[in-house]
């Protein structure tokens, strides 16, 4: 009896062993990508930085000048959004006249699919409030996927933008990364998205006026942040 036990046992693993190899391989659920501030996008043929994300919203922030025709990709080439609306009047050169405005941002609508994010590569949430206003003197941060965090203070307040120095850095890659105020142990308050270089201090849009420039954009009820 015993022995007709194990025999009918070893009968059914067998039958189990073979079904399995005839079954279709389950495939594993992937995680969605995430999207978050200080991340690597791609439009076209621009690399650049992703500059603020609103998870609630799900729209996400980078400078007007990195938009193309097609899908937003992640460095992996997944598509993480699209295009809605953007503003680009960077001037071509070295140089801007101190009271010449500069509008340069891209808000990007993301896929369904897709996880969003505030907290930056480093682990500092990044928050939003578009009525801060900067000073200069004020120390600050910028993230860019070339160069990472590098911080400094605030050169000069202009006319929608503003310069850096004393050690915020800049490469190919980094326009739409995020400036943001960065109190020890605090959340990141974002100011501004990455523009340019204008002589030899980085500058950047600010945020606050992007935002104003957005809900013209977009319509009043949408307020990033």
């Amino acid at each position: 009896m015993v022995h007709r036990l194990v025999m009918r046992a070893f009968a059914a693993s067998a039958s189990v062993s073979a079904l399995a190899v005839w079954l279709p391989p389950v495939a594993a659920r992937a995680d969605p990508p995430l999207v978050f501030p200080g991340m690597e996008i791609h439009q076209d043929n621009r690399v650049c930085t992703l500059g603020y994300v609103d998870p609630a919203l799900k729209i996400a922030f980078t400078a007007g000048h990195c938009r193309g025709d097609g899908p937003v990709y992640d460095r992996e080439h997944n598509v993480i959004g699209r295009l809605a609306t953007f503003r680009d009047n960077t001037p071509s050169g070295t140089t801007v006249a101190t009271d010449q405005l500069i509008a340069d941002y891209e808000a990007i609508v993301l896929d369904d699919g897709v996880a969003a994010s505030n907290i930056l590569p480093g682990g500092r949430r990044l928050e939003s409030n578009p009525s801060v206003a900067l000073q200069p003197g004020e120390a600050v941060c910028h993230f860019g996927v070339i160069t990472g965090e590098t911080c400094g203070t605030v050169e000069s307040v202009n006319n929608g933008w503003f310069t850096m120095s004393h050690g915020v850095q800049s490469g190919r890659g980094d326009s739409g990364g995020p400036v943001y105020l960065a109190p020890n142990g605090g959340p990141g308050q974002i100011v501004g998205i990455f523009n340019s270089v204008w002589g030899d201090l980085p500058a950047a849009v600010s945020w606050r006026a992007a935002s104003d420039q957005v809900r013209q954009d977009l319509g009043a009820t949408t307020n990033p942040g």
